[in-house]
């Protein structure tokens, strides 16, 4: 009997979901022994035309990691979609845009003009030169990718059949999705293989959260000695917490960081960043316009923190078909 054939691709993303799959440690030896993998870029030499001239449907799951920004990212993600029987969002990026989701606040037309034209640590002579999509040497005809001028997650593009949330995703939460597809234990079509309770509930502080809170002041973590056995919210620190899927352990709060949503909302949280900023709005203290604004001033870069990982799918987000010039 043949063994399931297994794919990894990254797009638009950082390749800590490629390592993360490595940090499986002596629990890959067993997927490896179980699965045939036909495509893996990172770690082994595959042509796209391998892939190409397999049968629809032949690879058993493909787990993709990675926002979509590029034409070929979406190229891609139609091909694996296409080949796979389950194509799974793999990463937050995939999931929920990630931080490359964070590029939705600015044009693409912004966004090459300050990289190839006004980054301050540009090097090629003053020149301003960008990326051509193609250029002709000796005869030949090479291309790049185009960028879209808007990043999406996979399901903006494609159906995805499953969603396996962090960034990256812990190994347990890897090894308990790869374990359920092989044992055809999965759930239905559409569930997040992780926890639907949020992150305060594997919290080790949820106990000195306070039932009341009343936020006079908002201070960043390097701004305030922290105390690693209270609530953080409670201290005045963000702490995305109470609006964060659970699944990763709370590693965040046990090195005595806030947590920053990487894991997206759970079910019953359609806009992470709303979730948390109707919140922690609503426990203001002060109730006169200009004192309210000085408290939130504790919180300079609102979409920074509240929507990291989930601007692309957020009721913020720009339309697909934005002109380059933004308009």
């Amino acid at each position: 009997m043949s063994k399931p054939k297994v794919a990894f691709y990254w797009c638009a993303s950082c390749g800590g979901c490629e390592e993360t799959v490595v940090d499986l440690a002596e629990d890959i030896l067993g997927v490896v022994e179980a699965v045939d993998i036909v495509l893996w870029p990172v770690a082994m030499d595959f042509k796209y035309k391998e892939i190409e001239d397999m049968p629809d449907k032949s690879i058993t799951a493909t787990l993709l990691n990675g926002a979509v920004r590029s034409t070929e990212q979406e190229e891609m993600a139609h091909l694996m979609r296409r080949k796979s029987q389950f194509l799974i969002a793999y990463g937050s990026c995939a999931v929920n845009g990630g931080i490359p989701g964070l590029a939705n606040q600015f044009t693409r037309e912004q966004i090459l003009k300050y990289n190839y034209e006004d980054a301050p640590t540009l090097g090629n002579g003053g020149q301003k030169i960008r990326p051509q999509l193609k250029s002709t040497e000796d005869g030949r005809e090479l291309s790049l990718p185009e960028l879209h001028n808007v990043v999406r997650s996979l399901d903006q593009v494609v159906e995805v059949d499953y969603y396996v949330p962090g960034c990256p995703p812990t190994p347990n939460i890897t090894k308990t999705a790869i374990t359920a597809l092989l044992e055809g234990r999965l759930p239905p079509k559409g569930s997040v293989l992780a926890p639907d309770i949020a992150l305060c509930e594997e919290c080790d502080r949820k106990a000195s959260k306070p039932t009341n809170l009343a936020f006079t002041e908002f201070k960043r973590t390097h701004q305030k000695l922290i105390d690693p056995t209270q609530c953080l919210l409670a201290q005045g620190v963000v702490c995305m917490g109470p609006a964060t899927r659970s699944g990763c352990g709370a590693q965040c709060l046990g090195g005595n960081m806030p947590c920053t949503g990487c894991f997206g909302p759970t079910s019953r949280v359609r806009d992470q960043g709303l979730k948390i900023m109707s919140s922690l709005c609503a426990n203001v203290a002060p109730k006169e316009e200009g004192d309210i604004s000085k408290v939130l001033e504790g919180i300079p870069d609102p979409i920074g923190t509240f929507y990291r990982y989930g601007l692309a799918k957020s009721m913020l987000r720009r339309k697909v078909n934005l002109p380059a010039n933004g308009k």
